[in-house]
């Protein structure tokens, strides 16, 4: 897979299943909470069901250079987001930046990489799971211009 985004010191490529192991323990580290599908068979399902949802950013060289997606020389995971469409509407959830890369645009390049997805799936809004301890991520959000719906809430049944 092309990477998403090349430029200096940063890339954005598709997850393979050789990441899933990468990412779990990445999300581990800096994703806030946890999902009932944070596990080995819940990001191979994504990755098998929509392999260009989950999106990640890796360190990179210079422009032009091509990945080593799914490779051990390809980088540690300093970003994630799940750029998911289900063919009505778009969502993004898991967006999350390495604690020592915060503050340098990989969550922008990431929802950027996510926007160009949804955009040529023919997508027209995108809704964010987001955590409402999470107030860092807020500003992060809102900044990216993506304000809260306070008339809806969000309703959960755990199927298994």
């Amino acid at each position: 897979m092309d990477d998403l985004v090349n430029s200096p010191g940063l890339r954005i490529r598709t997850a393979l299943a050789p990441d899933i192991d990468a990412v779990l323990a990445f999300w581990a580290r800096a994703a806030e909470g946890t999902s009932i599908s944070d596990d080995r068979a819940g990001v191979a399902r994504l990755i098998d069901r929509d392999p260009g949802a989950l999106l990640l950013a890796v360190p990179g060289g210079s422009p032009g250079e091509p990945a080593a997606a799914g490779a051990p020389d390809a980088g540690p995971v300093i970003g994630s987001v799940i750029a998911g469409f289900d063919g009505w509407r778009c969502h993004l959830y898991r967006l999350a930046v390495h604690p020592a890369h915060r503050r340098r645009g990989v969550a922008s390049a990431l929802l950027a990489a996510a926007e160009a997805r949804f955009a040529a799936l023919g997508g027209r809004r995108a809704d964010a799971m987001v955590l409402d301890r999470n107030t860092s991520a807020h500003h992060a959000w809102r900044a990216a211009g993506y304000a809260p719906q306070p008339q809806w809430s969000r309703w959960v049944k755990p199927l298994d």
